[in-house]
């Protein structure tokens, strides 16, 4: 939804932020308690693409100019509670603390009905909500649907997507993870559903080329558990692509000595390395023998008569 205008029923001016071409809409999620809980009665009156004035009686509009704070810093790139104070927004009201906007700080002081003229973008219906909307157990219940819907991808050639769905898993359960504490059985639990689509997401990362984020990751796998056999392996890969040659030949010998019977696939991967180190070298040669091998300038050569001539001119010049 965008918020086209607000303005009071007793003045004429308009708040500082409202106009009609924001960069960006403002989504409202129906049932999440918004603070202004006049606007949830009034655009589930609406269709979408209409545009609707209505006008709010103060008890309904006293916790406006704290929403405003919020969106304006939004827009400026902000956080949205910059300059709130951690108590409720009854509270805030009547501490007499500015919101650092003098429309919004009057408003604050001398509350009044307003007129808010709305347009309704988009509907999105339940099911579509954004990741950050939802509830922890949404979130938990939704992460085994999303690993799923990215092996589907991935099975589907559709790398990039693939590894999208596998990253937002993974920022559910982390979101979920800052909610524990350290050495809490709920984290370590989280941590192991973590690791699969990690794995996944790293998968993904080797076929874009995106090597160096693959070695970041499995290296912060393999801190935690030494023997994750899959992500010394595509840690090896990583490195033998970026010319890490000394390490992944270590990550590969790690991948035999936890799983010997991954041998035939850490050979073939041996020698295909081998054989791009091989190409880069004899490259390599090849351009540095060109380069010393190059047939030197001939000199040019001044005809005798030439320099009796210029010689006997260099009195005049340096008289």
């Amino acid at each position: 939804m965008r918020r086209l205008q607000s303005r009071s029923l007793t003045r004429t001016e308009k708040c500082d932020e409202d106009h009609g071409d924001c960069s960006k809409p403002m989504e409202l999620i129906l049932g999440k308690k918004f603070k202004l809980a006049a606007w949830e009665r009034v655009v589930i009156t609406m269709r979408q693409g209409e545009v609707s004035e209505f006008t709010c009686d103060t008890k309904h509009t006293a916790l406006y100019p704290l929403v405003s704070q919020s969106l304006r810093n939004i827009s400026a790139g902000k956080d949205p509670l910059e300059g709130q104070r951690h108590c409720c927004g009854i509270a805030q009201i009547h501490s007499h603390h500015s919101l650092g906007h003098k429309d919004l700080d009057q408003l604050q002081a001398s509350p009044q009905p307003l007129v808010f003229t709305i347009e309704l973008l988009e509907v999105s219906r339940q099911g579509e909500l954004d990741v950050w909307a939802m509830t922890d157990k949404e979130k938990l219940e939704l992460v085994p649907q999303i690993h799923e819907e990215g092996n589907m991808l991935f099975k589907q050639g559709q790398v990039k997507e693939a590894s999208e769905k596998y990253y937002n898993g993974i920022a559910c359960l982390k979101n979920l993870q800052m909610k524990e504490h350290p050495g809490d059985e709920a984290l370590v639990k989280l941590d192991l559903m973590i690791t699969p689509l990690l794995l996944n997401y790293c998968q993904c990362k080797l076929l874009q080329g995106q090597y160096y984020e693959v070695i970041e990751h499995c290296t912060s796998l393999v801190f935690k558990y030494e023997d994750n056999v899959k992500a010394f392996y595509k840690r090896a890969k990583a490195h033998a692509a970026v010319w890490n040659e000394t390490e992944a030949r270590a990550d590969f010998a790690k991948v035999l000595e936890l799983d010997p019977s991954l041998e035939p696939s850490v050979a073939k991967e041996l020698r295909a390395m081998e054989d791009r180190i091989r190409s880069k070298e004899k490259e390599e040669k090849g351009r540095y023998k060109g380069l010393f091998n190059k047939t030197p300038a001939t000199a040019t050569t001044v005809s005798r008569p030439f320099f009796l001539r210029l010689a006997s001119s260099w009195p005049q010049v340096f008289s």
